[in-house]
């Protein structure tokens, strides 16, 4: 664990719960936005902690975040699935999307109550749509393969899932996962709507089957890396003569780390007419939402500007 994280904080923390947190750039980000909360006195604390950790680690962090005073409330990345099913009795209280869900993207404290919530739906949603814009998918007739069924992919399933205008949905999204206990709580969560959008769900371990999968794809459909490969993990989930659809959109979740996902995309021909982004806005919009949960400090849409802008200045 990163920073003896355990000890009893000496003055206000606010908690991030990683793999390799020391490399975020909210370590650097955080005082800054601290600063311009009016909040100068609150510190970043980074947990480190192995991918699907013993369940006891999980429970050791959060008991530690409920029973300290100065512990305000924690971010939670890559570890917010397994560490809801085994801490999930040490909460008072959930949000509606981490009950939807099963994960708990942020920890805070409620008038003594420990409440988790899933603020990625919203996090991702804003970050999708304004890459992808109004009716996107009436207007190219794209679907969307998702690389990955954790955290991330639940929550943009379910930001598609909930879109008012049938022209924001796509007609189908395909979701793959190495293994199937991802799959089958994904879909369990799909069919508590009653949705128009065709799910597919495939388990597979091998790129060359995700290449296969990429090349079905009709144009202008949207390719997302939730993996977590090229951040927590090396490597992609595709191989290098992967081929995107023309006109389509590529989005690597991630902002940091290796990123072949996103070198591959970039590496494609101009001529094939992409529109590929990184995690970046997908960064500033998560952290914001769980610092506004965590310090009970409404951000809009003013405040966010400024807080992207000292982001983006220190990227």
């Amino acid at each position: 664990m990163a920073d003896t994280p355990l000890a009893a904080p000496t003055a206000p923390t606010f908690y991030f719960i990683g793999v390799t947190t020391r490399q975020s750039s909210s370590r650097k980000i955080f005082p800054l936005w601290m600063e311009a909360l009016g909040r100068p006195e609150v510190v970043w604390r980074g947990i480190d902690l192995p991918i699907h950790a013993p369940p006891e680690i999980y429970r050791q962090v959060v008991a530690h975040i409920a029973e300290q005073p100065l512990a305000l409330g924690a971010l939670v990345t890559t570890h917010k699935i397994d560490l809801l099913a085994a801490a999930r009795d040490l909460f008072d209280e959930f949000g509606p999307y981490a009950r939807l869900t099963d994960e708990v993207s942020s920890i805070a404290k409620e008038e003594g109550r420990l409440v988790g919530r899933a603020t990625d739906p919203v996090a991702g949603g804003l970050s999708l749509d304004a890459i992808l814009g109004a009716g996107y998918f009436a207007r190219t007739g794209g679907e969307v393969l998702l690389l990955g069924a954790g955290g991330s992919a639940l929550a943009l399933c379910l930001h598609l899932l909930q879109k008012p205008q049938p022209g924001d949905r796509p007609r189908r999204i395909v979701v793959v996962n190495r293994s199937a206990g991802r799959l089958v709580r994904l879909r369990q969560m799909v069919e508590q709507f009653d949705t128009d959008i065709q799910f597919d769900y495939v388990q597979n371990e091998t790129p060359q089957r995700n290449d296969e999968l990429l090349a079905a794809l009709p144009p202008a459909s949207v390719v997302i890396n939730a993996t977590g490969m090229g951040k927590d993990t090396p490597g992609s989930p595709l191989t290098d003569d992967a081929l995107f659809p023309q006109r389509g959109v590529v989005w690597e979740l991630n902002y940091r780390g290796e990123l072949d996902f996103l070198r591959q995309a970039r590496a494609q021909p101009s001529a094939r007419s992409l529109t590929v982004a990184d995690g970046w806005d997908y960064f500033v919009h998560g952290w914001s939402q769980v610092i506004a949960h965590v310090l009970h400090a409404p951000i809009d849409p003013a405040l966010f500007a400024r807080l992207s802008q000292l982001a983006a200045a220190v990227r």
